[in-house]
């Protein structure tokens, strides 16, 4: 498993939001093993809540994605399909 740092702003990160995150990122290594830290930071501003995430791979560009909604695991969903996609789609274009 990659280095998963996880940072709130203007919210305290239970450890019930950490499992969660731990557990949706876990899909994404499975479908890229070359991930070396992931970087998320959640956040709320007003009454949405925001996920954000970048995701680092050596020898290539930075994965970035961000989601609002009302609920924050909605938000950290909608994220790591964002993010499943990037890297699905990257991976397609450096298969020969």
């Amino acid at each position: 498993m990659s280095n998963i740092q996880i940072t709130g702003r203007h919210l305290e990160v239970t450890q019930a939001i950490k499992d969660y995150v731990h557990k949706k990122f876990e899909r994404l290594e499975r479908h890229f093993d070359h991930i070396t830290q992931i970087h998320v930071v959640l956040s709320v501003e007003k009454n949405d809540q925001i996920a954000e995430a970048t995701i680092k791979v050596p020898h290539h560009p930075d994965f970035f994605a961000e989601s609002s909604d009302a609920n924050l695991y909605a938000a950290i969903d909608v994220l790591t399909d964002k993010l499943n996609r990037q890297i699905l789609k990257h991976k397609e274009k450096i298969q020969p």
